[in-house]
């Protein structure tokens, strides 16, 4: 992938130090890439991390597979031949002290205390392998699943390997963050994604609005919790798209994302955290690490109803 010419692209810069304008650039667009912030000992690293996962050596599993009830070690296959078995680990920092440790890389750390600011917690790592054939996601806002009360939600995506359209790259629609809108969702049926819903109703034109986020294997893309996105399946005969997601927000917000009896909605604050830069202004409360790794389900085809298309759909949840 030639970095030169993708260091020409309005939104890509090399390396994580971020002047007013690409902070403007964030601000207008919902994203920016940070290109080579990751070195090729880094990414390595990480690969042979996404293999000892994949083969239960970080911790148990939980499957969400109904004829499995572990993750197998497969000690008779290589590492590709047992990662291939999955689209994608939740949570695997939990499990995994070298992952926990890239969710504070210096790259991230200094970018997103220009974006978010100097107090900056994290509450969600996936670890995609995605492996040729493999679905994508459909349309999507991240905080739509993880709910904050400032909009400060940021993902830093962590390319493990090149990210292309050929093998399910990002694709994003640039400003669809603005409206601070979270649009509806409905369980889809078609076999380009996975089992998460998808987005609709929103007033963008895909075939006009959308465009691909290619970046080579240790680069980031950071980008805003309200943008919409989606990434398609990996059409190549072999090979994979892995990729370290983790999810970002500011200290001084509460995290409403699972509800405690006997709280206000108000007062709701997930503390199952990671605090990767600054202070924690609610420190006094603890934190908990109750979150276990578990697989997300492949779901080609999505989770719907075989017969509910969209339209039909819509007359179900008005009736």
């Amino acid at each position: 992938m030639n970095i030169a010419k993708l260091e020409s692209i309005p939104g890509y810069l090399r390396g994580p130090e971020l002047t007013e304008k690409h902070v403007a650039f964030y601000q207008e667009n919902g994203y920016l890439v940070i290109l080579d912030a990751l070195d090729t000992r880094e990414i390595e690293e990480l690969k042979r991390e996404a293999a000892q996962i994949c083969r239960g050596k970080r911790g148990e599993i939980r499957l969400l597979q109904q004829d499995s009830t572990e993750v197998q070690d497969y000690p008779e296959l290589d590492d590709d031949a047992v990662i291939q078995k999955y689209l994608c680990i939740h949570q695997p920092h939990t499990g995994s002290d070298l992952i926990e440790s890239y969710l504070s890389h210096p790259a991230l750390q200094q970018t997103l205390a220009r974006l978010i600011g100097s107090n900056v917690k994290c509450m969600q790592s996936m670890l995609f392998v995605k492996s040729a054939g493999k679905p994508g996601q459909a349309w999507h806002q991240d905080e739509f699943f993880i709910p904050t009360r400032d909009r400060s939600l940021t993902g830093g995506w962590i390319a493990i390997d090149d990210a292309t359209v050929e093998n399910g790259c990002l694709w994003i629609i640039p400003g669809s963050h603005r409206s601070g809108i979270l649009w509806p969702m409905y369980p889809h049926n078609n076999d380009k994604y996975d089992c998460a819903h998808m987005a609709y109703d929103f007033p963008y034109d895909e075939s006009e609005d959308a465009i691909p986020v290619e970046v080579p294997a240790g680069g980031i893309v950071l980008f805003n919790g309200y943008l919409l996105h989606k990434s398609l399946p990996n059409r190549l005969e072999k090979g994979f798209r892995r990729v370290l997601v983790n999810h970002y927000m500011s200290a001084e917000s509460l995290l409403p994302w699972n509800y405690e009896e006997g709280k206000s909605m108000a007062r709701q604050d997930d503390r199952n955290i990671v605090m990767i830069a600054g202070d924690d202004p609610y420190a006094y409360k603890g934190v908990k690490q109750e979150r276990h790794m578990h697989v997300r389900p492949s779901g080609q085809g999505g989770c719907g109803d075989g017969r509910l298309d969209l339209e039909s759909y819509r007359k179900t949840i008005a009736t």
